[in-house]
């Protein structure tokens, strides 16, 4: 991963600012009411009698775990699985909809932005801003026109470009605002936003939010799915709950009784997570990894370090953080001492059990016991329109093949075992990848990398998009790993989840690792400290 794109920051986000108390719009104002909907996929009922009802002027937030059905439910709404392929009814402005593809529900002002933003990287914002609903007389597109509305609708969305501006050249922050400039375009009535913060850091999250509650206030209404619960009770004026494709209970986020966010993972998963991180008792034993004076430049601007003379070491039986606010350099060190897969002019000293190695390549580094389970499975993790059994085989087909030739049934034997043993919710290892879950993707990753056997396992952002139920199955993932003796590196955004997992962590800023910390001594703040250290060791 390039250092320009740095994966998102080490802090803990903090808490949005709380929106203030709005009057209850009543039931009969109801811009959209789904009905007992119910889809089936082969050997999956995804949603069973769902309903929901959004009001005019509100934003409404949709929780529930990883498969819970959200998704599937926005798709059914969108048009994306069309009228006729699910039971119920929708009703949109007090009319019935039959939408059978995207085209009819945009038409409605219905507009889906989906986590996986659909932006074109090589045109223009405004090209991407008007793509099928071209500014054009007589076939002829009118670019002065075009560039003059987009100009408008990017003011209107508080982002201060050229329209003539590439996509490419945005962060991901930046492309979410182009997605609902998009939207606006279109003149939305009712906005649907899955996960919009997903990949936004603490600023660009902020800024969102702020937006979210101006379009509200213009009259736009809202669906937000999110799996951060202090999000949502920042913006959402109600909140529905699905469970196993199934509505929970919506709930008055203004209501006279304040909605806490235990309520709602009470909600979400069944059953109460006092406790959202499992107890972990280390039993450190000794060093399996070093990394001495190590120092990272950028592939493309090679004159500047992108990891300065960092040094560290894991334990067997030992899971340690790493910690760093966005463009510290933590993935870029993972990735470089993963067999050199990021970066240029890599320098410095890696040991294995006291003895020197050299991972010069990525299949060294296995050979050597080292895995890396990236913060970005759907692009560099897994392959999407592979199944199960494949992926979890891929990174050592060596184990169940002779002669160059795969043993298909041992593929499989493997891969029912990790399904088992992980609980991948899945009714076949035959199932499509891309067709499961955050969460359970997650855990074809972890499946993976645990099938080469390694001493050392570096995570990079293990949670992330995924939500607290099946968070607390990857801790204890995690825990089991620990106990069986190998040694984690953990990469988290997310300074709770580390505290929570950690028996040290590290922390790092601006390419140098700045502090290290016991268990015992660690807080949000110290780490904060360490983190916002310039080089010259004064806190920004």
């Amino acid at each position: 991963m390039s250092s320009d794109h740095p994966s998102p920051a080490g802090a803990a986000a903090p808490s949005p600012s709380v929106a203030p108390a709005r009057p209850a719009v009543p039931s009969d104002h109801a811009i959209l009411q789904m009905r007992d909907i119910t889809k089936t996929f082969p050997g999956v009922k995804a949603l069973q009698d769902v309903n929901l009802t959004v009001r005019r002027g509100e934003v409404h937030a949709i929780c529930g775990e990883n498969g819970a059905g959200k998704s599937t439910l926005m798709n059914v709404l969108s048009g994306v699985y069309p009228h006729g392929s699910y039971d119920g009814e929708i009703t949109f402005e007090g009319e019935l909809c039959d939408f059978r593809t995207i085209r009819d529900s945009e038409a409605r002002g219905i507009v889906i932005i989906h986590q996986e933003l659909a932006l074109s990287p090589y045109l223009s914002v405004a090209e991407n801003i008007f793509l099928g609903n071209e500014q054009a007389s007589a076939g002829v597109i009118d670019w002065n026109r075009t560039n003059s509305e987009a100009a408008k609708l990017l003011a209107r969305v508080g982002l201060d470009i050229h329209p003539d501006t590439k996509v490419k050249d945005l962060g991901v922050g930046r492309q979410q605002l182009v997605e609902i400039a998009k939207a606006l375009s279109k003149r939305v009535k009712l906005l649907i936003l899955d996960e919009p913060t997903a990949a936004l850091n603490d600023e660009d999250s902020e800024h969102l939010l702020t937006l979210m509650r101006q379009l509200r206030d213009q009259g736009i209404s809202m669906i937000m799915i999110s799996h951060k619960l202090n999000e949502i009770a920042a913006i959402a004026d109600s909140t529905t709950v699905i469970r196993d494709g199934r509505t929970i209970e919506t709930l008055d986020m203004h209501g006279p009784e304040p909605v806490s966010e235990d309520h709602i993972i009470r909600l979400m998963v069944g059953r109460s997570l006092e406790n959202r991180f499992p107890d972990h008792e280390p039993s450190v034993g000794e060093e399996v990894l070093r990394v001495e004076d190590w120092t990272v430049h950028h592939p493309i601007d090679v004159e500047r370090k992108v990891v300065d003379g960092a040094s560290l070491t894991v334990r067997r039986g030992e899971i340690v953080g790493l910690a760093g606010l966005m463009g510290a350099g933590r993935t870029e060190l993972a990735m470089s001492i993963f067999g050199r897969s990021y970066g240029h002019n890599i320098s410095g000293r890696l040991y294995k059990n006291g003895t020197e190695i050299h991972a010069r390549t990525v299949s060294e580094a296995i050979e050597h016991g080292i895995a890396y389970a990236t913060e970005d499975r759907k692009r560099y993790g897994l392959n999407l329109i592979q199944d199960i059994k494949r992926n979890i085989a891929s990174a050592a087909l060596g184990k169940i093949s002779r002669l160059g030739v795969v043993d298909r049934s041992a593929e499989a034997r493997v891969a029912e075992g990790y399904r088992k043993d992980m609980r991948i919710k899945t009714p076949s290892v035959d199932a499509v990848v891309g067709q499961l879950s955050g969460g359970n993707q997650q855990k074809v990753v972890l499946s993976k990398w645990i099938y080469t056997d390694p001493d050392v396992l570096i995570l990079d952002e293990p949670t992330r998009g995924i939500d607290v139920g099946a968070k607390f199955e990857i801790y204890q993932i995690i825990n089991a790993l620990a106990e069986a003796g190998k040694a984690v590196l953990v990469i988290s955004s997310e300074l709770p989840e580390l505290l929570g997992i950690c028996d040290r962590i590290y922390a790092m800023s601006q390419g140098r690792l700045t502090g290290e910390v016991p268990r015992a001594e660690a807080t949000q703040e110290r780490l904060m400290h360490f983190m916002t250290m310039d080089k010259e060791g004064a806190s920004r």
